[in-house]
């Protein structure tokens, strides 16, 4: 295993965190039980995994019960995260990050996964319906209260996230330092605007469903959309993608996995982890060989050929106003090429355009 820092702490996770959406029977997400949980979550440390993510909406609280079991007397061993702001029941106030809720369910979190912390507590989403402040303050006081020690985002546009840490900045509350996002070689939608605000901010990126639900693992194809056994045939398809974008990235990951020795789920892995800002890409294997197969992503070394290649077959564009920064930015100010040579190496993406077809 290797490891990284947690955004801009100086708390060390490993490379590869151990996801749990799949345990408990509620989701219909892997259903496994507190045996399978277990075996599992021992796998994974045995593996020099430090990192685990659950949440409380999972399975309902659930997949912290058997997380919690199976942490029994090894619980100060790792770095445990999970989340609030989902419905945990009817009642419309058992939802949202009021402070109400908030302080509600980080006692229902204390009390299932079987401590009296939580490493990092995050936000699983925006909420449109309660003031921001009152969302900061709240886990400003279970910092200071030590029921959490790093609070995280998830799930938010940039300019929800900017907003958020600007005010913690200026009402000098607890900081932000993670933000659990969607990121995959057919979700690249956090490289339009995302990825260089957590980078100015330094915030460590944790990356959910890299294989896109099952579906990089190359299992897939256009003569067998939904095989038997898989997530799509259980679930249906978990995250939203061009499906023929799909297969096209699945045929470069095959490509680049045959050169290796490897399979495609640990070459889409291992592109992850060589993205700016990642501190720890997430896996949510429901088998045994699924788990030992991601945890060896780390120790894959792509070459630039193959990232190209797998760059290039995933390119999303660049839509505005991401282009016209990087235009301005890249191409016409002077200043770049002297402080930041390396960005021209190969001559650079982006040329000055001013006099020939380009005006604004």
């Amino acid at each position: 295993m290797k490891y990284r820092k947690l955004g801009n702490t100086g708390l060390i996770v490993s490379e590869v965190a151990l996801g749990s959406m799949q345990f408990g029977g509620k989701m219909n997400m892997g259903n496994l039980g507190q045996e399978d949980a277990t075996r599992m979550v021992k796998q994974a440390l045995d593996s020099g995994i430090n990192f685990i993510d659950t949440a409380d909406v999972y399975s309902l609280g659930e997949s912290e019960t058997l997380l919690g079991n199976a942490l029994n007397g090894i619980r100060e061993e790792i770095v445990l995260a999970t989340k609030v702001r989902l419905p945990m029941g009817d009642n419309f106030n058992r939802s949202g990050a009021t402070r109400v809720n908030i302080m509600r369910e980080v006692h229902g979190s204390l009390r299932r996964l079987q401590t009296d912390y939580i490493d990092l507590y995050q936000v699983h989403g925006w909420d449109s319906n309660t003031p921001l402040e009152e969302t900061l303050r709240t886990l400003n006081d279970l910092v200071r209260q030590g029921k959490v020690r790093y609070i995280g985002l998830s799930n938010l546009m940039s300019w929800q996230a900017a907003t958020a840490v600007m005010l913690q900045e200026h009402l000098g509350l607890e900081k932000y330092v993670t933000a659990q996002m969607y990121y995959s070689l057919v979700g690249r939608g956090i490289e339009h605007e995302f990825q260089s605000f957590a980078e100015y901010h330094n915030i460590g990126i944790l990356v959910w469903s890299p294989l896109a639900g099952g579906f990089l693992a190359g299992k897939y194809s256009r003569a067998n959309p939904s095989p038997a056994g898989t997530r799509f045939a259980e679930a249906g398809q978990f995250v939203p993608f061009e499906k023929e974008l799909g297969y096209r990235v699945v045929d470069a990951l095959k490509e680049v996995a045959a050169r290796h020795g490897a399979s495609p789920a640990r070459v889409a892995i291992s592109w992850l982890l060589g993205r700016p800002t990642v501190s720890s890409v997430i896996v949510a294997a429901r088998k045994a060989e699924q788990l030992e197969d991601n945890i060896r992503a780390v120790d894959l070394q792509l070459s630039e050929d193959d990232v190209r290649l797998l760059d290039a077959v995933s390119d999303p564009g660049i839509p505005y106003p991401k282009w016209m920064v990087l235009q301005l930015d890249t191409a016409e100010d002077p200043r770049s090429k002297i402080l930041h040579p390396e960005r021209y190496a190969d001559g650079g993406r982006w040329k000055d355009l001013r006099g020939t077809r380009w005006s604004g």
